[in-house]
């Protein structure tokens, strides 16, 4: 493994971030899905502070990233950190960056007081699920995930 760092992304990098956004849409095949642009990542990222994303940087050159934020836990009664995005460039794959992020991310979890790293996985990811379980990470499979979206979260919203 090159020599790895960690940057913390700055406005100026919303293209960047972008790209690896749709380079994961596109290993997700949700291409289609992608609607962020980088005003929009501008905005929420960096003028609303609403997420947060770290670069791995090698030999000058970002080879994978990770976009995160907080969560809380009643039960703890605490933060914690969601990690929504981890995605390192396919020729980059297989030599330690991605569990390099995933530490990355949980020393700022513990650095930070949270009490949990948490994230989603796509059920038929298997070698994703391989990686995550082989680094201590336990499925949660008595939960299921519901969301409103789109529409149906503009009809919540006006009581219909």
């Amino acid at each position: 493994m090159s020599a790895l760092t960690f940057r913390f992304a700055q406005p100026e990098d919303c293209g960047r971030i972008l790209d690896f956004v749709h380079a994961l849409a596109e290993y997700e095949k949700m291409s289609d899905q992608v609607v962020a642009d980088e005003a929009t990542l501008r905005e929420w990222i960096f003028e609303k502070g609403k997420a947060e994303v770290i670069f791995a940087v090698v030999d000058g050159k970002e080879v994978g990233f990770a976009l995160f934020c907080y969560n809380f836990s009643t039960f703890l009664g605490k933060a914690g950190i969601w990690l929504e995005d981890l995605f390192v460039m396919p020729e980059y794959r297989g030599k330690g960056y991605g569990k390099a992020i995933l530490q990355k991310l949980a020393s700022i979890a513990v650095e930070r007081g949270c009490g949990r790293l948490e994230w989603y996985c796509l059920d038929w990811n298997q070698p994703s699920i391989d990686f995550y379980t082989g680094h201590g990470a336990v499925g949660l499979t008595e939960w299921t995930t519901y969301r409103l979206a789109g529409e149906t979260l503009e009809k919540m919203a006006k009581g219909e």
